[in-house]
């Protein structure tokens, strides 16, 4: 069907993800290929010690995605959106989003970068037997109800992001099952009620039950809601957008980005490399033991997965960047910042395969990987390093992966998890060959990248509506492998044997050197 029929007649899926740094909307055909996309760029902030999103800058973002996308369509096809087959949400994982019976939220947005909740997940972890992050829903709760915070007796109900956004269109609050496991522990039918009967020996002087304030719980393909005439309204401000679009569970970005990178079956897995990364692997098994370097989440579909989640990744590199744009303006020089990015990351190439001495730490926010309450970026060399652009270079790159490469080595060491490859996708994999050849050395796995991956969580959530419209009973691995890429493998690289050792050397200053991170967060005061 061509692309403007298709439209007309809604033989499309949308999918719209609110990312760390923006909020993008992709529609496909059902060739699943994109046929327009739009984009808002917003930023977190730091309020008070806590970092935050505030939601009413993700219902206008929300607004100006769609506007963007719809223009696109206008001028590519000289169409109106009016509807579309289906519709899904995702955002951001985990994190703290509570309300009253009134809908008021109660407390501002906790996000997932927050290192707050060091005890309530402490003694949560020991208590399930099974590890609870910081960054999880249930270990800000537990922690607000150890502060003795007030608004915790007027909680009527909580949720991820995209749980919120999806309950603002649909009117129901639900979630895909990979969104819901970064909340509070599942099991093949939903939360598990192991543990919710745990929790309630802890909540038994409030007057909500845990299983009551918790979203309910949907797997891939299953029917989340209708959009609704308000719910159209808020995407869409012109009002040419029609309410009546079924949506498919809304997820969070780790499941997004399982399905773009068709990394859902057992032995697959991918790489997220953005703001924050992380690496999931599908599981054969589970693992022996209880790791606090390790999520336990789990695919849209609800098959096991092990996550190592990082708190930074890209935002040093991204700021080393912008210095180097400063001065390349300053100098009268016009290189784009994409250029920008591909020179600087190129130089990584060029450069001593240890980094030439240099040591740097990304912590823009803690790190429980390394017990890192708090961060403090970093840069450290000797009067003997080799302190060229090239040695930066690739000192920072290393620096974006260290802490990944820590969480991994417990799967793939301790634990003997298999992997075929690791697929990657995020802003450290756009500059060709350079992040991904890294990866795969840091990691001494292979890493692919698809060129489909380009378009991110928006796509996977897309390709998540799509089989909402048309899975036909297939199972989502079927759907995605038989259905989407049909033998679309990418380009792998794998790990160069220098690369390699020269990454091991950077591990062994990186992990003498944590003490120095930890001065300078105990002096350099905020």
């Amino acid at each position: 069907m061509e692309p403007k029929q298709a439209i007309r007649e809604g033989k499309t899926s949308l999918g719209i993800e609110l990312g760390s740094t923006r909020i993008k909307a992709v529609l496909i055909g059902d060739d699943y290929a994109p046929l327009a996309s739009g984009a808002h760029a917003w930023e977190n902030r730091l309020e008070n010690g806590i970092w935050t999103y505030r939601l009413e800058d993700a219902e206008a973002g929300l607004g100006r995605c769609f506007s963007a996308l719809a223009a696109e369509v206008k001028d590519r096809y000289g169409a109106v959106l009016h509807t579309a087959g289906a519709i899904g949400v995702s955002a951001m994982m985990h994190g703290y989003l509570v309300f009253d019976k009134n809908g008021r939220q109660l407390v501002p947005f906790r996000t997932w970068r927050n290192t707050m909740t060091e005890k309530a997940a402490r003694e949560l972890t020991a208590r399930f037997g099974f590890n609870i992050p910081q960054r999880w829903s249930i270990a800000h709760l537990y922690q607000a109800m150890l502060n003795g915070e007030d608004h915790v007796k007027d909680i009527a109900f909580m949720t991820t992001l995209a749980g919120y956004i999806h309950g603002k269109l649909t009117g129901k609050n639900v979630l895909g099952i990979g969104d819901a496991s970064g909340m509070f522990p599942v099991d093949a039918r939903g939360f598990d009620p192991r543990m919710l009967d745990s929790f309630a020996g802890l909540a038994g002087g409030f007057n909500w039950k845990l299983p009551d304030i918790l979203p309910g719980v949907l797997r891939a393909g299953e029917d989340a809601g209708v959009l609704t005439s308000g719910g159209a309204a808020l995407l869409d401000p012109s009002g040419a957008l029609r309410p009546g679009i079924p949506l498919c569970p809304p997820e969070g970005d780790a499941g997004t980005g399982m399905a773009a990178t068709n990394s859902v079956a057992e032995r697959t897995g991918n790489i997220s490399a953005g703001t924050s990364v992380f690496a999931m692997a599908v599981l054969e098994k589970g693992l022996s033991r209880v790791y606090p370097e390790i999520d336990l989440v789990t695919t849209p579909a609800g098959k096991p997965v092990a996550m190592a989640h990082c708190n930074n990744c890209t935002s040093d590199l991204d700021a080393w960047v912008a210095l180097f744009e400063e001065l390349a303006a300053l100098a009268g020089a016009e290189i784009s910042r994409p250029a920008l990015y591909d020179a600087f990351y190129g130089m990584a190439l060029k450069a001593e395969k240890d980094g030439g001495g240099l040591l740097a730490y990304n912590y823009f926010s803690g790190e429980p990987v390394t017990g890192l309450a708090e961060g403090r970026p970093l840069l450290v060399r000797t009067p003997e390093s080799r302190f060229t652009l090239a040695n930066l270079a690739r000192t920072l790159l290393f620096s974006a992966i260290a802490t990944l490469k820590l969480g991994m080595d417990i799967l793939t060491e301790k634990e003997q998890v298999k992997l075929d490859r690791l697929l990657g996708h995020g802003g450290l994999f756009k500059t060709k060959g350079v992040g991904q050849r890294l990866m795969a050395a840091a990691l001494e796995t292979p890493v692919a990248v698809m060129e489909s991956a380009g378009e991110g969580g928006a796509w996977g959530i897309a390709l998540l509506a799509a089989y909402l419209r048309r899975g036909d009973g297939k199972t989502l691995e079927d759907f995605l492998s038989a259905d989407v890429f049909a033998g679309e493998t990418g380009e792998t690289v794998t790990a160069d044997p220098g690369d390699t050792a020269g990454f091991r050397e950077f591990m062994k200053r990186y992990t003498a050197g944590l003490a120095i991170e930890q001065a300078a967060v105990d002096h350099l005061v905020k």
